[in-house]
Formats: C-alpha cells, sequence, structure tokens
C-alpha cells in the first residue's frame, strides 16, 4: 500500500448532506453515506490496508500532480502532467433537492486529456461500515457497472471504460485517451433494492457537471463581502456550506472523524456532529456575508432544540447532536483501524458529548441576538423555551464544568464559562427589551452583573497580569481572546491589553496560537498538540480591535500561508507547518472569515483617518 498523504494533500466535495476527500493523487480515501456521520464507504485515510478507497489516476510513473478548484464552486480538478500528456479527473457531486434527505447521492469523475495521450487507471474498493461489513458484487455482464451491496445500502458504479473484478470483489478499469477525449465513472449510492441509476452518458454527465457549476456560482452570487480577500473568504464560504446539512440546517465541525491532533497521539475525535458553539457563533458572520438563509435555516434547528430539551446530559442543551437533532452520540474506538499514520484509538461518536460546559448557553443567545430576531426561532413559544434556559442557568452558572475544550481531566471553574453565562443573560436581557417579551429581567440583571464581579475579581490573576483559564490557576487560555469580541471587556480596557501581552509572550509563536499548555493544566490525555488555527484567526480580531492593526495584518497574510493547495484547513498547526487533526474544519473557516471582515473594517478607518 501507499504510504499515507499528508492532511492537507486533499480537496473536498459534497452535496450539502455528505463529502468526500479527494488526494492529490486521485484517491478518494474518506467517503461516509448517506450522511456526514454514517458509516464510512471509504476510509483509506484512517487505515490504508482496511478502509478501502476509490483511487482514479495517470499510470505514468513520472506523472506531477497538482489540484485546484474551478474558480468559486466546489468542482474539483486534479491534474497529471506527465511526457506524454496532460490529463485531468473533475470531481463533483450534484445537488439534486438537497433540502430533502435522501439515501440517493452521486459522486462523478470525470476523465479528460488536454494535451498528448495519457493512460488512466480505476480502482474501486470499497469496504462498508468502517471495514467491519464484508459486501457482495455483481458486475454487469457488458462489463460497464458494477453494484456492491453492505449492510443496508448498494453502491453502483457506472464507468465508460470496462470494469472488470478480482478476489476482494472489488473492481479495476484502465482507458487511454488522447487529447480533446473523455471518459467518466459515476458512483452511486442508494438504499439495497432500490431503483438503478439510469445509463450514464456523455450528455448526462456534462449537464451533471454544468449545473454543479451554475449552482454555486448562483449561490455565491448572495455574498455580501467585497473585501481585500475575497477569493480566501468565498473559498471559506463554499467550505462552510459543504459542511452544512441542508435538511436542517445543522453545520457538522468537520468532515472526518479520527484524524490525530499529534501523530501517534491519542487526540483523535469524531467531529462530525453540530456544536452548538461553533454553529451559534457561525451565525453573525452568516449573515453578515449575506447568507439569511443558511442563517435562518440553523436558528431555526437551534430553536428546535432549546424547546426539545431531553438531552443525554440531562441539561437544558447538550454541547453537541447529530445533523437532524439526536442527542445520542455514543462513542466507540475502531479496534480493527489503526488510525492515521498509526495514531490510534480511532473514535467514532463522542463521549464528550454529555459533558457539562456552560459556555454553550452564552453562545445560543448571542446566535439569537445576532440574527437579528427570534420570530423566526418559534414565536411565543420560542421565546419561552429561551426564558426557561436562561431561568435554569440563572440557577446553575456557579458551577464547575468541563469547558470549551472538552478536558477530560475533570471539572473547574473556567473563566471562558463565566464569560459566556455573561453574555447569555446580557444577551438574553436585550432581547427581552427590543421585543418586549415576558422575563424575570430583575433577577437575570443581578444574575449578569453577579458574574461580571466574579470574573474581574476571580478570573483575573494579579500574579499574571491577565485573565487566566481558571479560578485559583495562572493558565492562560486562548479561548478568552472572546472577551472584548463578545464585548465583556473593552478591546482597549487596560486589564485586557495585559491579558493580550500575556498571550503574546506565551501562547503566540510566529503569530500562530496555542490553545493554552497542556503540561501546565493537564487535560487528561497523552501528548501534545499543535496550535489551534481558529485562535490565530481571534488572535487577529483582537489586535486588530486594540489597534494593532499593522501586526493583525501580518499575522493573518502568514496565516493564509498555511492553507492547503486549494485553500483548506484543518484543525490545528503542528511544529513544522503540517496541518493536524479533524479536516476541513468549519469553525476554522468561519474565523478566517470574521478576521477578514474585522481586519478589513480597522484598515477601512485607518485609511480614513490618513486622508
Amino acid at each position: 500500500m501507499s504510504p499515507y498523504p499528508p492532511i492537507a494533500d486533499h480537496g473536498m466535495i459534497g452535496d450539502l448532506q455528505t463529502v468526500a476527500l479527494v488526494a492529490a493523487d486521485g484517491a478518494v480515501d474518506w467517503f461516509c453515506a448517506p450522511r456526514f456521520d454514517s458509516p464510512s464507504i471509504f476510509a483509506a485515510l484512517l487505515d490504508q490496508e482496511r478502509g478501502g478507497s476509490f483511487r482514479i489516476t495517470a499510470d505514468h510513473s513520472d506523472a506531477r500532480v497538482t489540484q485546484l478548484y474551478l474558480p468559486d464552486t466546489a468542482v474539483l480538478v486534479t491534474r497529471f502532467l506527465t511526457a506524454e500528456g496532460v490529463g485531468e479527473v473533475v470531481d463533483f457531486m450534484p445537488l439534486d433537492a438537497p433540502e430533502i434527505a435522501t439515501d440517493r447521492h452521486r459522486m462523478f469523475r470525470v476523465m479528460r486529456v488536454v494535451r498528448g495521450s495519457v493512460r488512466f487507471t480505476l480502482e474501486c474498493s470499497p469496504r462498508f461500515d468502517y471495514g467491519r461489513a464484508k459486501h457482495t458484487l455483481t458486475l454487469a455482464e457488458a462489463g460497464h457497472s458494477a453494484v456492491f451491496t453492505g449492510p443496508g445500502i448498494d453502491l453502483h458504479l457506472q464507468s465508460s471504460a470496462p470494469l472488470w473484478t478480482d478476489d476482494d470483489n472489488d473492481v479495476q478499469a484502465s482507458v487511454t485517451l488522447q487529447a480533446g477525449e473523455t471518459a467518466a465513472a459515476v458512483l452511486t449510492t442508494c438504499a439495497t433494492g432500490a431503483e438503478p441509476p439510469e445509463p450514464l452518458t456523455r450528455a448526462a454527465a456534462e449537464g451533471a457537471w454544468g449545473a454543479t457549476v451554475q449552482f454555486w456560482h448562483r449561490w455565491l452570487r448572495t455574498s455580501r463581502y467585497r473585501g481585500r480577500w475575497r477569493q480566501t473568504v468565498n473559498r471559506s464560504g463554499i467550505t462552510l456550506k459543504l459542511l452544512t446539512y441542508a435538511p436542517t440546517g445543522a453545520p457538522i465541525a468537520a468532515a472526518t472523524a479520527g484524524l490525530p491532533e499529534q501523530i501517534g497521539g491519542e487526540r483523535n475525535w469524531d467531529y462530525r456532529y453540530t456544536w452548538i458553539r461553533d454553529a451559534s457563533l457561525s451565525l453573525g458572520a452568516l449573515i453578515d456575508l449575506g447568507f439569511t438563509e443558511e442563517a435562518n435555516a440553523f436558528r431555526q434547528w437551534l430553536g428546535g432544540r432549546l424547546a426539545a430539551g431531553g438531552t443525554v446530559s440531562g441539561e437544558p442543551l447538550q454541547i453537541m447532536y447529530r445533523v437532524d437533532g439526536d442527542p445520542k452520540l455514543e462513542e466507540e474506538v475502531l479496534d480493527h483501524l489503526e488510525g492515521y499514520r498509526k495514531s490510534f484509538p480511532v473514535r467514532i461518536g463522542n463521549g464528550a458529548a454529555d459533558q457539562l460546559q456552560l459556555d454553550i448557553y452564552g453562545e445560543a443567545a448571542f446566535a439569537m441576538m445576532e440574527s437579528g430576531g427570534i420570530a423566526e426561532s418559534g414565536g411565543f413559544e420560542g421565546w419561552q423555551a429561551i426564558a426557561r434556559v436562561l431561568d435554569w442557568l440563572s440557577g446553575n452558572w456557579d458551577r464547575p464544568d468541563e469547558g470549551i475544550w472538552e478536558t477530560r481531566g475533570g471539572r473547574k471553574d473556567f473563566t471562558y464559562s463565566r464569560l459566556m453565562s455573561w453574555v447569555a443573560f446580557d444577551r438574553g436581557i436585550r432581547l427581552a427589551r427590543q421585543y418586549a417579551r415576558p422575563a424575570d429581567l430583575q433577577r437575570w440583571t443581578a444574575t449578569r452583573d453577579e458574574i461580571f464581579l466574579q470574573v474581574m475579581e476571580r478570573g483575573w490573576s494579579e500574579k499574571r497580569r491577565a485573565f487566566v483559564q481558571h479560578y485559583g490557576g495562572d493558565v492562560l487560555d486562548a479561548s478568552l481572546l472572546l472577551m472584548p469580541l463578545v464585548g465583556f471587556v473593552a478591546p482597549k480596557d487596560p486589564r485586557w491589553l495585559a491579558t493580550l501581552d500575556a498571550m503574546d509572550r506565551e501562547l503566540v509563536s510566529d503569530s500562530l496560537v496555542y490553545r493554552y499548555d497542556p503540561s501546565a493544566s493537564p487535560d487528561g490525555l497523552r501528548g501534545s498538540e499543535g496550535t489551534f488555527t481558529l485562535c490565530t484567526f481571534h488572535y487577529v480580531q483582537a489586535l486588530a480591535l486594540a489597534g494593532r492593526v499593522d501586526e493583525a495584518r501580518y499575522a493573518f497574510e502568514k496565516m493564509l500561508t498555511y492553507a492547503n493547495h486549494v485553500g483548506l484547513f484543518a484543525e490545528e498547526i503542528g511544529p513544522t507547518g503540517e496541518q493536524l487533526g479533524n479536516f476541513p474544519q468549519a469553525f476554522t473557516h468561519l474565523s478566517l472569515i470574521t478576521a477578514a471582515m474585522a481586519l478589513d473594517d480597522a484598515l477601512d478607518k485607518a485609511e480614513a483617518r490618513e486622508l
């Protein structure tokens, strides 16, 4: 088997219900269906031998490979440059009524030659249910279609080149194309025994390609961003859209599960779920960009969670859900998979779902306030749900919890949790007054003020001259970069500027920002981690708001150099600049967008002052 590609050596395609990662060598090595959080069909990214893949590549030993997106789309082009010719594999997933949940998903892989002659080879080796389930294979007599049958799912492969099988019930094909010629392979997932797909024709492939390009161009035209980093912001916007489950409006944290935060380490989590925190903080940015349809869809989803209750943890909200709102995310270890570059264990599900993280109520209230209204979130019943949550929080905010980083080292009085509890009451009070809704404003106001004073007294360390991670400690924490962003302190408050200076000295390395120091604040896990990309973008915002605009711009521009070849970011950046953790990570791209907008605003103001 070939060695594992770098995490960053991938592009992503999708249809707003699931996605596939395509490695720079032409291999689809991550694909789950019918949903983001469904069992995998291809997972070679987690085990090259047992995971399964769908590879189309140029059969030329001297091939040099590049990869790019068609501009402003999610159509991915992998180019093979050889001495004999130049060939391309164009990958995309059509978006057929994405707002309607379905078992049927299509992946088009179009081979074409633009110069000379290129021989392509195809290998399709599905491994259903994370490689735990066997499959059967039915190969049509004509040799141009095959059906792989796994547990509850059929996988149809149609190819313009003849297919043949091997001893593992996998299929292969090869075709040599001249300049101007094309061939195609289409993968279709559906329920077992469902109607097979229509025959593959050139006209069908070209029509699907054109419709996919048109969808993305039409969608991106709704963006209002006209700032200095338009191409970068557009790519991040498309990435966020790809990671949002259209039937419910719920965005997932990342496309993958089990990719390590440290090679060989145990920090390997499943991010294919919707975090209340991440999704809520994205709402304002979506509205600022002009994507009101996505913002309204998530607002309704969030309103549903507020009204539903019934979480695994027993609290009014839990920190994460499946995209359909299911709160059950039982964690298990896939012992049969070796993990990316032997980074074990590989986990699916997420045991942190039942943790107590009190900050999520602040992010939920922040989302409701930023979205400009509450009527669409359930009317009077929706407001009652919000009020019940805040009434509950009035008696529960002053409890130790696991904190934003989902540490497994025990509960503490985390400053960030108190900060966001303050936000919950501050925004709840504003909503009640703005919309004249019934609320216990006297109690909410008293609680808000009590939290503020407590953070100022116990979250501040005179020894460090900084706000710290938890009460009674001296550890710095990059989550507190949100203090000025949510209005808890002014961006140039002396205490805040001192905190920012302390973070500069301890958490910032060449503009890259660590979440915290695990050696100084043990989190119950072995090993270390890289710098946290979303924290770096929050740092850019904090610098810009503090008036350090030139530093902010330089940090932002340097951060952009860590993007992969098609503009995507994982969760973390390692010591030598490699991307680590699940990929691509939605919240990273969200924080990039908010940093770009904040920096544009600061630069515009600075330029206006110079006139």
